[in-house]
């Protein structure tokens, strides 16, 4: 491997990346030999890649496939969006704290912007994470948004989006819409339920979702 070819950390990165963007999918081999040729490097990095995507729960062995891409079955599904609940109404409430007033403008903007390309689902997946991400910031805690984003790569292991579904997606950019006019207005409770309530919605179209792909 030479100084500049990417080491396990790096490939670790990107393979992340590549789940995120369904490059890799749940149930997807992951060859050690082919991410080799893939990324243009030895097994080393890859092998060493892949013992972190294993750590985080991203990669499990399964007989006589080797290691794969885990699917979340029902319960798993429910167990994450419990905390995922937990979690992000939390984030609304100290957002309602603590949210400057240039990251509330921001997250206005958002919003504003995600109603005018309601059709365009590709966009909003991408302006959906976008979002939650300055949302999880603007509640400036560390803490939350280190255990937030651990609870994120748990989620990059659902199969599909449900965003891709017309209703879904207006109505997740009316509770966006919701947990901003909240934060804005310094109304703790109201951020809390909101985000919480958004969520919730998240989940029962995810459990109708899951069905379907069952």
């Amino acid at each position: 491997m030479t100084a500049n070819s990417p080491n396990g950390a790096e490939i670790y990165r990107r393979l992340i990346k590549a789940i995120e963007t369904r490059e890799l999918k749940p149930g997807s081999r992951l060859r050690e030999a082919e991410l080799a040729e893939k990324f243009g490097v030895s097994r080393t990095p890859i092998r060493e890649g892949l013992k972190r995507l294993e750590a985080q729960g991203l990669a499990v062995h399964e007989p006589n496939r080797g290691m794969v891409i885990p699917s979340l079955d029902h319960n798993q599904i429910s167990e994450l969006y419990f905390l995922r609940e937990v979690l992000e109404g939390t984030a609304g409430r100290l957002a309602a704290q603590h949210a400057s007033a240039a990251e509330i403008e921001i997250l206005q903007e958002m919003v504003e912007s995600d109603m005018q390309n309601l059709a365009d689902a590709d966009r909003l997946i991408k302006t959906n994470r976008e979002f939650h991400r300055r949302f999880y910031l603007a509640s400036h805690n560390r803490y939350l948004v280190e255990q937030i984003d651990h609870m994120r790569l748990s989620l990059l292991l659902l199969a599909g989006t449900t965003l891709t579904d017309d209703d879904r997606r207006r109505l997740a950019i009316e509770e966006h819409a919701e947990i901003v006019d909240a934060i804005s207005k310094r109304d703790c409770d109201r951020a809390d339920r909101a985000a919480r309530h958004h969520i919730a919605e998240a989940h029962k179209a995810r459990l109708k979702f899951f069905t379907q792909l069952t």
